[in-house]
């Protein structure tokens, strides 16, 4: 008997289409492991959410890339949330907590701008070699900041801070050359260069996110990076807030034309991270298999 969903593409940490990340969201009880796979390849985005019903929250979040399921996904809750909006499930100035493959995470909706919160991850010097990495991305040693390590988030995100916005843009990785100096995922499982400099005078830093490991060349805005790249700030000195809790806007996509902003909050005493964005729908439809 032939299945029918409905299903959205958003794109998320953006306010006008075509701009930030896109991201399918659709509901997932119902949907096998094999379907949801099958429909997060047929829609051939970064990554489809699968909202699923839970008994430990008020809804399970499955998130699926062409090629796997991932543990974290920042840009396709921010997505999730928007389409429970639209669909007049989460109503504005309120509470939602999702279960995930990453734990309970709590997100709200404030005056039409999304919030999730991003597990805080534990970060670590990489102890791994670096030649085949900035050979990979096509960085000149001279263009990264040298006194700083590259530090590696407990996911496997690879952090290196480069020197300027323009190296950023420059960057023309070799993606087979990534995946193989990862050793597969061994080592890492994706290259964040970022730097201080950044295209609007309100942001903080800019990154970019490169992942072959997931199935993901570049993705272009990335909640789970975004927001751990607060820790890995603080973990090389660059933050001289001294408040509790310390907000900053950090940027992604711009070098691939899909400009996105992200709002990163950190609380030290509550040991909490959260993302926020907007989000804004590009195609509603349904998807028969």
């Amino acid at each position: 008997m032939e299945k029918v969903i409905k299903i959205f593409q958003i794109d998320a940490f953006t306010n006008k289409a075509f701009g930030g990340n896109p991201a399918g969201v659709t509901f997932g009880n119902g949907l096998s492991d094999a379907e949801m796979q099958a429909i997060a390849k047929e829609m051939n985005l970064s990554e489809t959410a699968f909202l699923c019903n839970s008994d430990k929250a008020d809804y399970r979040l499955r998130w699926f890339t062409p090629a796997t399921e991932v543990d974290l996904c920042g840009h396709a809750t921010i997505a999730s949330l928007h389409f429970l909006s639209e669909n007049n499930i989460l109503k504005n100035n309120s509470l939602l907590r999702f279960e995930t493959r990453s734990g309970i995470l709590d997100c709200k909706m404030e005056d039409g701008r999304y919030f999730m919160q991003i597990p805080v991850m534990k970060t670590s010097n990489y102890s791994g070699g670096t030649s085949a990495i900035i050979k990979a991305l096509g960085i000149d040693k001279s263009e990264l900041e040298e006194s700083h390590p590259f530090v590696l988030l407990e996911n496997g995100y690879l952090y290196l801070h480069v020197q300027s916005i323009k190296t950023l843009s420059n960057l023309k990785p070799n993606y087979k050359e990534l995946l193989a100096a990862a050793e597969n995922g061994k080592l890492y499982t994706a290259a964040v260069p970022f730097t201080l400099e950044t295209i609007d005078k309100e942001s903080f830093a800019h990154l970019r996110f490169f992942g072959p490991y997931y199935g993901i060349d570049e993705d272009p805005v990335t909640g789970s990076a975004n927001g751990p790249l607060m820790l890995v700030l603080q973990k090389l000195g660059l933050l001289k807030n001294a408040d509790d809790n310390i907000s900053l806007q950090f940027e992604q996509g711009d070098f691939i034309n899909r400009r996105g902003r992200i709002n990163v909050t950190y609380s030290k005493t509550k040991n909490e991270i959260y993302i926020s964005g907007n989000a804004v729908t590009v195609i509603k439809g349904d998807l028969f298999f």
